[in-house]
């Protein structure tokens, strides 16, 4: 079996004006993505995404370009089973093979941001054709899974203060979880606005569901240890990237000077990016993006070392389908996973992009038991907002 194509396209989807939302993003009116489309000598097709902004605000003109340009031509021919060493080949480029040949890795100096967003889009696709070629999900490639069904958390939560608990409530309502996430930081200004609207938002909700916040990075480390203690009453599971992602050392600091736990990831490319927020003691929850980090293949190493740190796992998975599916198949088999991101924005990239139904019901979200990662491309919905590049 060997790769005979390989093509990517921007994806742009509007966002109806109803279910659009305002955040440090700004106003989100669409949902954007780099979905690549792998094919095979046997007509096997693998879907893959690549993602180089966080949430679904950006523009992906470079990446679609370079996974067209750059990174199509060197897979053509090759073995798609051969998954760590492409992964390793496109990684080290031109010194791949001495880097093989002496075990350690010589990267690119472009070794991080749509480099490895690239790499990721094509990991996540190549996985894909190796399950439908084995007839095997990619969980029982990975090693197996813990269950058939996970908890998941409601993702959203950008109501102000009188509002918020209705809007968490009705994530509730819909879903039946017991774990929602809001946003915090920049989109309120000062730390006090943002910490009345947790404490509204904990009154609201009672004891029993468990709460996170995100600040998207937008904290000085000042600013993240104030609002740390403002609502260290509210026994929140986790405080999300309370500083910018290049300050390891100011999120260690905000993790030292409280109880919460500290939740990153999502902004890190590649397992040594993840080796160091554990020894810096950065985190308690590590948080990668599939289409970002690496892919299925690196977010597997960095659930390895989220459990030899005594850590634990949580993918970012606001993202398109191939990205999502590819989070759950990693949750179901890293044994430091315990929580799957759900999307309670307007998500058209997983909800219309694919024929499958993605939903979550008592909390919980089915692990996909089809070959490969388990869903099927609308394809004429994808014609119909795609972009090459």
């Amino acid at each position: 079996m060997r790769i005979t194509s390989a093509r990517a396209w921007w994806v742009r989807i509007p966002i109806e004006a109803s279910r659009q939302h305002k955040s440090d993003f700004g106003q989100l009116t669409t949902f954007d993505a780099a979905i690549l489309r792998i094919e095979t000598d046997d007509g096997l097709v693998g879907w893959g995404e690549g993602k180089n902004a966080a949430g679904s605000a950006g523009t992906y003109a470079a990446l679609v370009h370079m996974l067209n340009h750059e990174v199509a031509p060197r897979l053509i021919g090759r073995d798609p089973a051969d998954i760590a060493q492409i992964w390793e080949m496109l990684y080290n480029g031109v010194r791949h093979e001495k880097a093989a040949a002496a075990g350690h890795a010589m990267p690119e100096l472009s070794r991080r941001g749509i480099s490895v967003a690239a790499i990721s889009a094509v990991d996540i696709a190549l996985w894909d054709i190796l399950g439908k070629s084995l007839g095997q999900p990619v969980w029982r490639l990975l090693g197996g899974r813990k269950a058939d069904r996970l908890p998941a958390y409601a993702s959203g939560g950008w109501a102000p203060a009188d509002r918020i608990g209705e809007q968490l409530q009705s994530y509730i309502d819909a879903g039946g979880f017991r774990s929602v996430k809001m946003r915090v930081g920049a989109m309120d200004g000062a730390p006090h606005v943002s910490a009345a609207r947790v404490r509204a938002a904990r009154a609201a909700l009672g004891p029993e569901v468990q709460l996170m916040v995100d600040a998207h990075g937008t904290y000085t480390v000042a600013d993240a240890k104030r609002f740390a203690h403002m609502v260290a009453d509210c026994d929140l599971t986790w405080f999300e990237e309370p500083v910018i992602a290049d300050d390891k050392a100011g999120m260690a600091e905000v993790r030292a000077a409280g109880p919460v736990p500290i939740a990153a990831g999502e902004s890190e490319a590649t397992r040594f990016a993840f080796r160091d927020l554990a020894v810096l003691k950065a985190v308690d929850v590590f948080q990668p993006d599939p289409a970002f980090c690496g892919g299925i293949t690196e977010a597997m190493r960095i659930g390895a070392l989220a459990s030899a740190f005594n850590l634990r796992l949580s993918p970012h998975l606001w993202a398109g389908a191939p990205c999502f599916f590819a989070g759950l198949h990693v949750c179901a088999a890293s044994p430091a996973s315990f929580v799957i991101e759900y999307s309670l924005g307007a998500n058209p990239m997983i909800h219309d992009l694919v024929e499958d139904d993605v939903s979550v019901s008592d909390g919980l979200i089915a692990i996909p038991d089809r070959p490969g990662l388990g869903f099927t491309i609308a394809e004429s919905f994808l014609e119909a907002h795609a972009h090459g590049a």
